[in-house]
């Protein structure tokens, strides 16, 4: 379980990112935060594992307080992908995937063999392993961004924008892709993102921020889309888009998570 309690950062010119945030992502889920550019949302979570750190409040990790535990200890247990994937362009895919347990100590021999089952996992065929990022579509990279994400098999793995990059078409595949892995695997996922449908199709629980780093509304799709807390949020979602998401739940009966996987056929409102 992560927690933010009271947290706030603010920058020596006193510009406020993050504004007294209290919040609980449970374990096992799959938290969006989502809002519209400089909201707090990437400084919010990169505060997770200590890349910025708060200027008040207190963020926990499983109940220890994360600023006490060495930052890079810290990371080496927490996956992070970010936009365009962010790989080493003169390692090998097959290097890339294997950095963080070389870092932890598995041998390089072990941290390859498992690194081809991760890429399997997260559907690239182990003949890319062979290649250079610069060899691979922007699809492919952000496939191997999160199979190193996922390497060291971390309880955590932190989202920012992954997938922004990358072409409508692509940026589906890979959204269908991280609900089939978190289908299996349960990890704790933070997932930034300023698309609130992206953030209604993957989430299992929506933090919509505002302006000023405030937290609007802390809920699961469905109740954003029917209850937006206030104009603000009722704004950023979209004035008819928790009309017709509801109206094609109620004539599904479909639960939200399910409508989750529908939603990429391209009905309006999902």
């Amino acid at each position: 379980m992560i927690e933010f309690a009271g947290v706030t950062k603010q920058y020596p010119d006193g510009t406020v990112a993050v504004d007294n945030l209290d919040l609980v992502v449970p374990d096992g889920t799959l938290t969006v935060f989502v809002g519209p550019s400089g909201c707090g949302k990437t400084t919010s979570m990169r505060m997770i594992n200590r890349m910025i750190e708060p200027t008040s409040g207190t963020l926990t990790v499983d109940g220890s307080d994360i600023s006490t535990v060495d930052p890079v200890k810290l990371r080496l247990g927490i996956g992070y992908v970010i936009q365009s994937a962010g790989l080493m362009p003169h390692q090998r895919v097959i290097d890339n995937v294997a950095t963080v347990p070389v870092l932890k100590g598995e041998s390089r021999r072990k941290a390859r063999k498992a690194a081809l089952g991760v890429l399997e996992r997260v559907g690239l065929d182990p003949e890319l392993a062979k290649r250079y990022p610069a060899q691979l579509s922007g699809g492919q990279q952000q496939r191997v961004g999160v199979a190193r994400a996922r390497a060291a098999d971390p309880p955590i793995l932190l989202m920012d924008e992954p997938f922004s990059a990358v072409d409508p078409v692509v940026r589906e595949e890979l959204q269908t892709e991280i609900l089939r892995l978190q289908d299996e695997l349960h990890k704790t996922i933070v997932f930034v993102t300023h698309d609130i449908d992206e953030a209604v199709k993957i989430g299992d629980r929506v933090a919509v921020f505002g302006r000023g780093g405030v937290l609007e509304q802390y809920d699961a799709p469905e109740r954003l889309l029917s209850n937006p807390a206030n104009d603000f949020v009722a704004g950023f979602i979209g004035a008819d888009r928790g009309y017709r998401g509801l109206q094609f739940r109620h004539a599904t009966g479909l639960p939200m998570h399910e409508l989750r996987v529908v939603a990429e056929s391209g009905i309006d409102g999902l």
